[in-house]
């Protein structure tokens, strides 16, 4: 049986307020004195409360509540982003509920439906393509919605990110001019960007009088996956002087098994990733890769869906935050 939970009159009571004084003070503490401010935080913290959500989704109101949905939780990627919007969603009294649907459509659509029964305020979504159910529910909940990682696909409302082909197509083309010939683009997850980085490599490689070729890999991306399609690699296609990997987990995966074989990189194999994560910054040889704005995406994401909330009629559709080029050690 559950406890009896703490009430906003228990907190009134304790402090000697009303209970709209305590849940104004909840909801906008500037508003109360400072005195009573005070009473009213260490009432809350002596007497455990938590606060209670159904009343405002029972009347509609305002939850202070945006969901977010992103394919994973173990990805680097999306552990920067969140923790961009974390940091400006906290500040301005607003909560997060996260989901996550391993790059599924049906899985985003079940999430979706999910926090929209909580009546989230606002969605941030890390996909350009749903379901036909996913968009008529976000049709009909008319909450405004940000779509990040893509500035290229069409958006719902607004999109936030960066241009993927034109990424993996500047990384390649840097890659051509250092005069590699056989590179290789290692294609994980198969989801929308990874095919637009795929996309960005091929113009590239076509550009310039090569012939791409393209080694795919359905399940999520690794160190492991990065490792096994190295190996694939050295089997299949033994004249790669190349590869550029869809994301830094593929690329370090890859370097470390050069390194296990005695293979020199970049001598004898030269290895570009997508994202700029910690680890092939710090590695030795620096990892070449795609720099994306992961933690700034966030926050730009969050900042202009509150603007949207607070009445904000007018804002750009695509937000394109740009990338930089880093050629690190391994190209």
């Amino acid at each position: 049986m559950k406890n009896r939970r703490p009430t906003l009159q228990d907190i009134a009571d304790r402090v000697g307020a009303t209970k709209m004084t305590v849940s104004r003070c909840l909801r906008q503490p500037e508003l109360v004195s400072e005195p009573l401010r005070k009473k009213i935080q260490a009432a809350v913290q002596e007497l455990g409360y938590i606060p209670n959500r159904a009343p405002d989704i029972l009347s509609k109101s305002r939850s202070h509540a945006i969901g977010v949905l992103i394919p994973s939780l173990t990805n680097q990627v999306f552990s920067d982003v969140i923790r961009g919007i974390e940091q400006i969603a906290e500040s301005r009294g607003y909560h997060l509920m996260l989901t996550h649907y391993g790059y599924s459509p049906d899985q985003e659509e079940q999430n979706l439906a999910n926090l929209l029964a909580y009546n989230v305020d606002g969605i941030i979504l890390s996909e350009s393509r749903h379901t036909e159910r996913a968009l008529q529910m976000l049709k009909t909940a008319g909450v405004p919605t940000v779509e990040i990682m893509d500035s290229r696909s069409p958006a719902l409302h607004q999109a936030i990110g960066f241009d993927n082909v034109k990424a993996a197509q500047d990384m390649t083309s840097a890659m051509i001019k250092r005069g590699y010939q056989h590179i290789v683009y290692l294609s994980v997850r198969l989801d929308t960007r990874t095919l637009q980085r795929q996309e960005g490599y091929q113009n590239a490689m076509l550009a310039a009088g090569l012939e791409p070729q393209t080694m795919q890999y359905a399940a999520r991306s690794s160190f492991s996956v990065g490792a096994h399609l190295m190996t694939r690699i050295l089997d299949e296609l033994p004249q790669t002087d190349a590869i550029f990997c869809t994301n830094d987990d593929v690329a370090i995966g890859a370097y470390f098994e050069c390194l296990r074989r005695g293979i020199k990189v970049p001598e004898q194999m030269a290895i570009a990733g997508f994202h700029g994560h910690d680890v092939g910054q710090v590695m030795s040889p620096q990892l070449a890769s795609v720099m994306t704005p992961r933690y700034d995406m966030g926050t730009k994401a969050v900042e202009s869906l509150l603007a949207r909330l607070e009445g904000e009629q007018s804002f750009e559709p695509v937000v394109d935050l740009g990338y930089t080029i880093s050629t690190g050690g391994t190209i």
